[in-house]
């Protein structure tokens, strides 16, 4: 989303630090294309003038111009600002004292509300918890048995009460959560496709009846503006402790997302970035600050490493690699752990400095030969896995026939698989071991 103004602020950046000394003129003029390009990303005009002001009354005073580094100063003062308009530091979300707590999530129709609240138990479940669902919206088709349907698919339990009012179930599900000790209860609640007295009042009923410890807002991130108009109007209507941005994988504008704090003052909690269940993040400023500026966010990209891979089996790679016995099997092991954490070019983003199209139309490509390595490999038998050299002509042509791919596919999978283990054993004759793998294999931490 934010792939246009991250490349445009780059561009800036990149000529400021290009000059030896800057004046007042130069950081003027980039400062200018700054708002520009804010402007341009749908940011709120009131929010673009205010950033600009800051940053100026920062980045022209002596200690920056005096510099021997001025343009990283001036690029380290808009990242701290950009830092601060989103929030600052992280809201995390207190436990109750007593539980269950309950989470209220409320939204309008299509901002990913239902899906959400099976993102958020799944984020807590993953966390220790034993999160609990309440089905409460009975007004969209199919919204209690697609709320129901994730949270089998997830092993949390769901309450739904046919024919029951919203607050009968989530009183029921308060009930239940109580009695066999989940926490926290998660409330999806009903939305619309726009904002209505009624649906405002059935909001105002349940958070006055369930006194939820927490009320968040779903906010689909591709409305632009409408988003921003939409939080002040639930904020003021209902009363909203955080927000959850949805959608932030789309190619929309992204400024509405980075005005919506600004203009309405609650934090964002959590960010969707992408439709799977496990595709939500707790929001950092710093950390999107930084992904912005192309600074990447190294801290996101090891808590999702630890999270995916698996270490016993990581342990299990680092003994075979030692013995030099790593096969194809493990091969196709760390592939799966890899595409696992996500799109290859969503996780470069996350490396410093990473840009370009064309860089991201190779990593796109990167990601299918990655599925396309899995099915030949699934396409060998296991004597072909454990020992790779008898794979001869005529079995490339039958595993390149199994596995829906070409004979040049194959012969570049061996190819890499050959490199890789070419690099390892390098390794560990020049005394790397353990500490030099971890460096040249960072997914294997």
């Amino acid at each position: 989303m934010f792939e246009n103004l991250s490349s445009r602020l780059q561009e800036i950046f990149d000529r400021l630090r290009g000059y030896g000394r800057l004046t007042e003129a130069n950081i003027e003029e980039a400062l200018r294309e700054v708002r520009v390009a804010l402007l341009e990303a749908d940011v709120n005009f009131r929010v673009a003038k205010s950033l600009i002001e800051r940053i100026r009354e920062k980045a022209v005073g002596h200690e920056v111009l005096a510099s021997l580094t001025p343009g990283q100063q001036v690029v380290k003062i808009v990242h701290d600002e950009l830092a601060a308009l989103l929030g600052g530091s992280q809201h995390k979300l207190s436990m109750a004292s007593h539980p269950p707590t309950v989470v209220m999530l409320m939204g309008l129709q299509g901002s990913g509300k239902t899906t959400t609240a099976a993102k958020l138990a799944r984020y807590f479940q993953h966390q220790g918890s034993h999160p609990i669902l309440a089905a409460a919206d009975i007004y969209r088709p199919a919204a209690i048995d697609q709320l129901e349907t994730l949270g089998r698919q997830l092993r949390i339990p769901t309450v739904r009460r046919d024919g029951a009012t919203p607050l009968g179930i989530c009183q029921a599900a308060r009930d239940e959560a109580a009695e066999k000790g989940f926490t926290p209860l998660i409330i999806d609640t009903a939305g619309r496709l726009h904002i209505d007295e009624a649906m405002l009042e059935e909001l105002r009923q349940l958070k006055r009846e369930l006194k939820p410890h927490h009320v968040l807002l779903v906010v689909d991130a591709m409305t632009g503006q409408d988003a921003v108009n939409m939080a002040e109007k639930f904020h003021g209507a209902v009363g909203v402790d955080g927000m959850i941005l949805t959608k932030l994988d789309g190619d929309a504008r992204g400024g509405a997302s980075l005005s919506i704090r600004a203009v309405t003052g609650l934090p964002i909690v959590f960010i969707g970035t992408g439709e799977k269940v496990d595709a939500l993040e707790p929001f950092h400023p710093d950390r999107m600050a930084s992904r912005i500026l192309g600074m990447g966010d190294v801290l996101s990209l090891v808590e999702k490493a630890q999270a995916t891979v698996d270490q016993g089996k990581a342990q299990e790679l680092a003994r075979k690699i030692q013995e030099e016995s790593f096969t194809l099997e493990d091969f196709a092991e760390q592939l799966r752990q890899v595409r696992s954490m996500g799109p290859l070019d969503q996780l470069m983003e996350m490396v410093p400095f990473f840009k370009g199209a064309a860089v991201k139309g190779d990593l796109q490509s990167e990601t299918k030969d990655l599925g396309k390595y899995e099915a030949i490999i699934s396409s060998m038998t296991p004597d072909e896995r454990a020992t790779p050299q008898i794979i001869n002509g005529s079995r490339r042509s039958r595993i390149a026939r199994g596995s829906g791919t070409s004979v040049q596919d194959v012969n570049r999978l061996l190819k890499q698989y050959a490199q890789l283990k070419k690099l390892m054993k390098g390794l560990k004759q020049m005394g790397g071991r353990r500490a030099g793998l971890a460096r040249a294999l960072p997914f294997l931490r």
